[in-house]
């Protein structure tokens, strides 16, 4: 069995290579592969966790600095619908969490915060 080719920049520094850039969605597709566990930014964290207590899609939301209706959109959904989710404090069916992984460019145990 063949793997795609891995899209890639390296970044070198006085002539070294310093950092590689990846296409996101090759990122978490070897991620995926390699069992590795994807983080979860302080910042949501703290959203979620802090004083402001929201939901992990609100959170999430902030951090990637998108509007309710930006992840409706992305979510092939209505903006209230979306807004239903955000609020809610319950379980989400797993379909709702992917494609919420999926507006948001995350890995899907990225939500469980």
């Amino acid at each position: 069995m063949m793997n795609a080719p891995i899209n890639y920049t390296v970044i070198e520094h006085d002539g070294k290579p310093v950092k590689v850039l990846v296409d996101y969605a090759q990122f978490l597709e070897l991620l995926e592969k390699a069992g590795a566990e994807a983080t979860i930014p302080h910042a949501v964290v703290k959203e979620v966790y802090g004083k402001n207590a929201l939901t992990a899609a609100a959170a999430w939301r902030r951090y990637r600095a998108m509007s309710q209706r930006e992840v409706a959109k992305a979510m092939g959904i209505s903006q209230s619908g979306y807004q239903q989710i955000e609020k809610s404090t319950g379980n989400l069916r797993k379909a709702t969490k992917k494609k919420l992984a999926a507006a948001f460019h995350i890995a899907l145990d990225q939500l469980d915060v």
